[in-house]
């Protein structure tokens, strides 16, 4: 009988069964092997690698952890004078929590009224029922609607800082009655009580507001910035505060107490301290930046005054609300003055400001002098009557315009021009300007065209010869010379909100290219910042060097150790023009009329400006002053614009004399101290 197909005899069926057993066995120790490898590369990373990590963290999770806040630095003036500093306060804060009742809130917001008015500082800002249930963003008013939602909950929002022992006293009694509200001890920042440049140190809010989605800065969205800052603790929102906002604040100190399972404390706190900030100190110097203010302030009231209104030269000023000034030193490039008018008290800030005061602040809370402020009108209607601080240049852009059609090669030092008073341009020559006035000079050249500020030399011989011989390209050629001197672009002094200015020659297409030119040569195409036309002041006075505008001296430790100084000067740019070019154009800066400075000891280059525009369906003229002195050996640059201050000669030409005066009395603008008076030992 044949055996099956496919059957063995039992003796290789038992080798066979043999071999998958040894098979089976070996794979099950290679597997038993593997799993162990790993196992043991694992411990090993875990005890090697990733050891220390593991033990940060279980130590994190057998603490708890309490930050505490740095000290701010100080902000002083360039010889150390304070003008923004750290002290300690009581502050009240109210917790939101889970079904508050809205009665009982709103009665809460009416209690603490009552409280601060009767127990409060005479002196300190009232605060109504309405200012504390908005501090206290629980998302409705005081009649129950709902305004929107909390901005967040689980931060304490401050209601009120720098209480006084009585207010104090009274809440810690009635503590009991008082539900949701804490009292903390905390650092608040003060600043000096003359307001010394308010706007260009700005101020500071609560980081759980400048983070924000809406209403937050993109600095503290930005998280690898702000790490450890905590939501109740104040920061730089704008200005100096703002811009060196990492300097100024410090470091996290920490309380860490060990606790367990069930997070009670279990021993003593360990204490790491926190690193207090640095120091800076402004380029301002304190009297000559109080006696800018003040002459900014005292010369809009004498232009309404009745002695003004007799000359109608200084009563084209008469409507003037707003001043702006910017003094830089020539040979570093530090600003000495910053002055944005009207200011501010800006201990409005300190411990929270209530809406109704920062509503009526808002026009004028941007600094002026290098963005958009608006003057101080009651009603947003009537500010949009008037203009804001960014102005036309007019023509404080002439030495400019000379030397570009000089450099370009459109006439001569001495070229002779014949000035009617008249120019007219344009097809059928239908389009027609004048001189201020109307005044015709005859034969000018080049100096006497900046030294009588002829509109016609500059439309004539500049803005539209170089048109008509470039065509559309004129405009780029004039954008370029600008830019080079500071107008147009970013001065670089790094402030936060500062704006490049309008070249309405390469944005106005309602006019032509043409037109666009010869409205552009004498000014009346371009609005630029009061700091750009400061440092287009020094860039003519060096002869081409475009300046960096340096805002602080120095930085130094909290306590006092020097961190960095700012000694040198920046060059952003280099404009080359023959000497016979350059001396053309300050001679006739030398001889441009203006008032206010028949006594004043020194040579100096100047060039007023009227520019005019129209706002709110009427015209209106602004005064525009720039200048420089010594003539031979230059130390300071001024710019001042005063809108609707009426012509540069007068609205703005004795507001700079004052600035020059006081530097001449502090530092000397021939080297010498001439001693405080005036003003600035007034202020001093």
């Amino acid at each position: 009988m044949k055996k099956p197909i496919g059957m063995d005899d039992p003796q290789k069926q038992e080798i066979s069964k043999r071999r998958n057993f040894t098979f089976r066995i070996n794979l099950f120790f290679f597997f038993t092997f593997f799993l162990f490898s790993v196992l043991i590369v694992r411990l090993a990373m875990l005890q090697f690698v990733e050891g220390k990590e593991l033990q940060a963290e279980k130590a994190k999770i057998n603490k708890a952890n309490t930050p505490i806040p740095p000290i701010r630095g100080n902000i002083y003036d360039r010889m150390g004078a304070p003008i923004a500093y750290t002290t300690s306060t009581q502050s009240l804060y109210f917790r939101i929590e889970q079904d508050q009742p809205q009665d009982e809130v709103i009665a809460l917001a009416h209690k603490l009224a009552d409280i601060f008015a009767k127990f409060g500082s005479p002196h300190a800002p009232k605060m109504t029922a309405e200012n504390i249930i908005i501090e206290m963003d629980v998302g409705y008013d005081l009649n129950k609607n709902k305004v929107t939602a909390p901005s967040y909950f689980s931060v304490p929002r401050r209601i009120k800082s720098g209480l006084t022992p009585d207010e104090m006293a009274y809440i810690l009694e009635h503590r009991d009655e008082l539900k949701w509200i804490e009292i903390m001890e905390e650092s608040i920042r003060l600043y000096d009580q003359e307001t010394i440049a308010v706007q260009l140190v700005g101020y500071m809010r609560p980081f759980s507001r400048a983070r924000e989605a809406k209403y937050g800065l993109s600095f503290y969205k930005d998280k690898t910035k702000t790490e450890g800052y905590m939501d109740t603790e104040y920061v730089g929102y704008d200005g100096i505060e703002l811009m060196y906002q990492e300097q100024l604040r410090g470091q996290n100190g920490m309380k860490s107490y060990p606790v367990n399972a069930q997070h009670k404390i279990i021993g003593p706190v360990e204490i790491t301290k926190p690193v207090k900030g640095n120091n800076l100190f402004l380029s301002i110097d304190r009297s000559v930046q109080l006696t800018t203010e003040q002459a900014i302030m005292d010369h809009i009231k004498y232009l309404k005054s009745p002695e003004a209104r007799a000359n109608p030269y200084i009563a084209k000023g008469r409507n003037a609300v707003a001043g702006y000034a910017v003094a830089m030193e020539v040979e570093t490039g530090k600003v000495v003055a910053m002055a944005s008018m009207p200011d501010y008290d800006p201990s409005v800030w300190a411990g929270g400001i209530p809406q109704s005061e920062y509503d009526r602040i808002q026009p004028y809370v941007n600094n002026g002098t290098i963005t958009t402020a608006y003057p101080d009108y009651p009603t947003k209607e009537e500010r949009d009557k008037h203009p804001t601080s960014i102005v036309y240049m007019g023509s404080v852009i002439k030495p400019l315009s000379v030397l570009i059609g000089l450099n370009e090669g459109l006439f001569t030092t001495s070229t002779k021009y014949p000035d009617t008073g008249v120019f007219t341009y344009g097809r059928d020559n239908s389009a027609r300007l004048r001189n201020s006035d109307g005044k015709a000079w005859g034969l000018i050249n080049a100096t006497q065209a900046i030294q009588y500020s002829s509109n016609t030399f500059m439309s004539a011989m500049i803005g539209n010869a170089l048109y008509m011989r470039n065509g559309n390209k004129a405009i780029e050629i004039w954008d370029q010379y600008l830019a080079k001197f500071g107008l147009g672009v970013l001065t670089g002094s790094g402030l936060p909100k500062e704006y490049e200015g309008l070249s309405e020659y390469k944005t106005n297409t309602r006019e032509s290219p043409q037109q666009r030119m010869v409205f552009a040569s004498w000014g009346q195409n371009e609005k630029y910042t009061t700091l750009q036309l400061a440092q287009y002041a020094t860039t003519l006075a060096t002869r081409g060097q475009r300046l960096q505008p340096l805002l602080v001296d120095r930085i130094e430790t909290y306590e006092g150790q020097l961190v960095k100084e700012f000694n040198e000067k920046v060059v952003l740019d280099q404009s080359e023009f023959p000497k016979a070019y350059w001396d053309a154009v300050i001679k006739g800066m030398e001889n441009v009329g203006v008032q206010g400075f028949s006594d004043f000891p020194y040579k100096f280059a100047r060039k007023t400006g009227t520019s005019t525009q129209v706002v709110g369906g009427k015209e209106v003229d602004n005064a525009v002053f720039i200048a420089f002195a010594p003539l031979d050996k230059p130390k300071l640059a001024v710019a001042v614009v005063v809108p609707e201050g009426g012509y540069g000669a007068y609205g703005a030409a004795p507001i700079a004399r004052k600035i020059f005066d006081a530097y001449d009395q502090k530092y000397g603008l021939d080297g010498v101290p001439k001693g405080p008076t005036g003003t600035a030992n007034a202020q001093q």
